[in-house]
């Protein structure tokens, strides 16, 4: 067996199911692959069992701390499958010149797909009324038209305009709060109205995040936008779980000052099984599964080896 340059970390779990598929190309390419169990991703502790003699990493959603960065003395490449990088250190890795890549606006169409799942689903009922015919009930209730109902973005990046001109297509009157500026353009296109938090929260029937995860987006939707909302609005998040204070959210659904919540991502991940959130019939909960495309991940893939190979070749000069 011939001596590798290269030793590469693969701790993203959706390409490790793919990775048998690319082997020839790694031993092509000099790179040995470690890859470690993943449970969604792996904690500080996990990582410092492997990463002082790793050249580069294909990760996940995996805590990059500044220990762990520290620990890392061979490090030339953090390759992110995706494109939240809200776990890395960026200063840490910076500091010691430790290339950061991703692969930005990988899955807006899917998460944006997601979000009016959500929202559809709220507005025409049909988990609940599915449920009741399973169970022999014919049963009316009441639903809402898209067009009656307000849509409230928040993050107005790729993601949150898709699911605005959704929205729009929806005949949905469109409202939006994000800290950088919105083009003119797209604003006029959709009749999106760019409010404060606040005003957002209190005029939206359903509210969508789609901002990152960074400290001033920490716990964004607290005690006080709850207090705000409506006791028929909905809260759909398909963005990162800590932007919302989960304890919070679960003292909202107790007291029904909202009327439920679409989370695809949580505080926790996996959710753990005694959650209270997996206890409410107006909360519908999927996997942190929102960019599922066979499309938008073979993209992924591709790019994040690119990413990978682009920053290790830099040293073969």
């Amino acid at each position: 067996m011939s001596i590798k340059k290269w030793k590469i970390l693969v701790s993203a779990p959706y390409f490790q199911l793919v990775l048998d598929k690319y082997r020839d190309f790694f031993d092509e390419h000099e790179i040995k692959l470690i890859v470690p169990p993943v449970n969604e991703r792996m904690s500080e502790e996990e990582l410092l069992k492997y990463i002082c003699d790793i050249d580069g990493v294909i990760c996940g959603d995996d805590r990059f701390s500044a220990r762990v960065i520290d620990a890392a003395t061979k490090l030339k490449v953090i390759s992110k499958w995706g494109t939240g990088i809200d776990s890395i250190d960026i200063v840490a890795a910076k500091k010691k010149g430790i290339a950061v890549k991703n692969t930005p606006n990988a899955f807006t169409k899917p998460v944006a797909d997601t979000a009016m799942a959500f929202i559809l689903s709220f507005a025409r009922q049909i988990p609940w009324i599915d449920k009741e015919m399973k169970d022999g009930k014919w049963k009316k209730i009441c639903t809402n038209s898209l067009s009656e109902r307000v849509l409230g973005v928040i993050g107005v990046g790729k993601i949150g305009q898709a699911v605005a001109r959704c929205g729009k297509a929806f005949g949905m009157r469109i409202i939006g709060n994000d800290t950088n500026e919105v083009s003119t353009d797209f604003l006029r296109e959709t009749g999106m109205m760019l409010l404060s938090l606040n005003e957002l929260v209190s005029q939206a029937d359903y509210i969508t995040i789609h901002c990152d995860l960074n400290p001033t987006s920490f716990h964004l939707i607290g005690a006080p936008q709850f207090a705000l909302m409506s006791n028929t609005s909905y809260v759909i998040n398909t963005a990162r779980g800590p932007i919302i204070d989960e304890s919070a959210l679960i003292q909202a659904l107790n007291e029904k000052k909202i009327a439920g919540a679409g989370l695809d991502v949580f505080e926790k991940e996996p959710l753990p099984v005694d959650s209270p959130l997996l206890t409410f019939p107006n909360v519908l909960l999927t996997p942190h599964n929102a960019n599922s495309s066979p499309a938008a991940w073979q993209k992924v893939h591709e790019n994040t080896i690119k990413n990978l190979l682009e920053e290790l070749q830099k040293y073969d000069k």
